[in-house]
Formats: structure tokens, C-alpha cells, sequence
């Protein structure tokens, strides 16, 4: 998918950056794999905020994904390649020999009328679903399984792929977008092929409008703020209470960039972890 830019009639369409969606089908969605979400814009039972900068969005409902790609050693041919409101990869809409209809996530370079299967027996193509012990080394996967009894869990969002690295005993080596390594059972399925809309990351909204629609609220600096509303906050200019000094801090004083892993059982599938930017 290509870029899309607008003529300047408009300070915000100046800046305005968005992905050219005219290659997708426009078709009404599946209405059998739909499902309608509640949304409480980030309220609890009680009605407070626990998470702040979220509000009502656009209308939509939630397409169903097959994540897992049970549907094994049955041929299905894509129908349709869809913009999906609640993800920023394309969907594809399989449709199996039997009649059966599924969505997923649709892989790069991925047309209307190719086929694909899930499964042992599945040829190492684009859009096929395989454990990670029948794939060759180097290929590129996303969708990927980390618990065999659960669909796939990372490697979902646009443009991104991992590596296969080698086997490790009963494990593969994965090498993820983050650049980390780390075991996977060699049993768990994954899809062969880099996810679509890589041209996602390059999208500038362009005005606070078009974010309201799509449910997110401003977000103001803190160093724009008085000292009672952010630790940042107060000063001369831009130059803040603290001046130039100290580590930046959320609204609560707690620091920024703090690292929030915490799982020792998954540790030690770790082989090395992601570079620091």
C-alpha cells in the first residue's frame, strides 16, 4: 500500500499523511464473524477513569480472528483483503472447501483468489500456518503461538515479521521485531510471510479531530502545566520547575522508562535480550 498525501488547503491537511486503502475490497464485512464490542471508554463499574486520555470512539465492531489457525489440512481461498478498526494490519477472509468462512491477519504481497492451508502438511508459502519445526531457517513468520493450547500471541501488528534462527533441541530460536531472541516450542504454529500495511508507521492523523474519532483525548506536556497539575510543571519558558535537571517523571513523580517485566518464568527463554535505542 502506498501513501497518501492531501493538497495544503487546510493547516491540517498539510501535514496529513495517511494510508492509500483503494486496493482493499469494499465489501460490508462478514456479518457472521462480527461481534459488538462494549465500550465503557476506560470506565470502571463505578464510572471512574482508570485510564486517562481515552473516550468514546466511531462506531464499529470487533471482527472475530482466527488466531490459533485450527482449521487444519483444509485448502481455503482468499475472498477478501479488509480494513480492520480495531488493528492496524489488513484481514483477509478465508473461505474453506467445506463453506466455512475465517478471518486473518492478511500477510504482505497477499491477493484475492491465492490459497492457503494450515497445517503438518503445508507447503512453506505465503499466508500457510506450520509449526515452527517444519519451517527452513531464515524465513520470515508473524502470528506466532507461544503457548500451544492459545492462538498466537506476538508478532500481529503492521509491517512486522520475526526470524526463524535455528532449532534448539525441542525449541526454535525466534529473533523478534524488538531484535531479542528467545526459544519457542518447536510444536507451536506460526504463519509464514511478513504482515501487511508495513506503511502504517509513516501515517501522520494530522489534526486532534480525526484522534477523537478513534477514541484518544489530548495530551497536554508537562512542562506546560503549573507545578499542581505535573511535577513538570511551573518555571520560566519551557525550561520547567526543574529546570534542565533531573529524569523526567509522569503526573505521579514516578520515573519515566521504568521497566515493568517482571515474569522469572519466561526468563529464561531469553537468549538475548533487545537492543537499547
Amino acid at each position: 500500500m502506498a501513501l497518501k498525501t492531501y493538497k495544503a488547503t487546510t493547516h491540517s491537511l498539510r501535514h496529513t499523511i495517511r494510508v492509500d486503502r483503494s486496493e482493499l475490497s469494499r465489501v460490508e464485512p462478514e456479518s457472521t464473524l462480527l461481534i459488538k464490542l462494549e465500550d465503557n471508554a476506560s470506565r470502571n463499574a463505578h464510572g471512574r477513569i482508570t485510564m486517562r486520555g481515552r473516550q468514546g470512539h466511531e462506531k464499529r465492531n470487533y471482527r472475530v480472528i482466527d488466531f490459533a489457525r485450527e482449521k487444519r489440512n483444509v485448502e481455503g481461498k482468499v475472498m477478501t483483503i479488509e480494513y480492520d478498526p480495531y488493528r492496524t494490519a489488513f484481514i483477509a477472509l478465508i473461505q474453506y472447501k467445506d463453506g466455512e468462512k475465517r478471518y486473518i491477519i492478511a500477510p504482505k504481497d497477499l491477493k484475492i483468489g491465492d490459497s492457503v492451508m494450515s497445517g503438518e502438511n503445508a507447503e512453506a508459502k505465503l499466508g500457510n500456518a506450520m509449526p515452527l519445526s517444519k519451517m527452513p531457517v531464515g524465513i520470515a513468520v508473524h502470528n506466532i503461538q507461544l503457548n500451544p493450547n492459545k492462538g498466537s500471541t506476538f508478532v500481529r501488528s503492521a509491517g512486522s515479521s520475526a526470524q526463524v534462527m535455528g532449532t534448539h533441541g525441542e525449541y526454535v530460536q525466534i529473533k523478534l521485531p524488538s531484535t531479542e531472541i528467545r526459544l519457542v516450542l518447536s510444536s507451536n504454529y506460526a504463519t509464514i510471510g511478513e504482515i501487511s500495511n508495513g506503511d502504517n508507521i509513516n501515517q501522520q492523523i494530522g489534526n486532534a479531530g480525526r484522534m477523537r474519532h478513534m477514541g484518544r483525548r489530548p495530551i497536554v506536556r508537562g512542562v506546560a502545566q503549573d507545578p499542581a497539575g505535573h511535577p513538570h510543571g511551573g518555571g520560566q519558558g519551557k525550561a520547567g520547575r526543574h529546570g534542565t535537571g533531573g529524569p523526567p517523571v509522569d503526573k505521579w513523580g514516578n520515573k519515566v522508562g521504568k521497566k515493568t517485566r517482571n515474569n522469572k518464568v519466561t526468563q529464561r527463554f531469553i537468549i538475548q535480550k533487545r537492543n537499547k535505542k
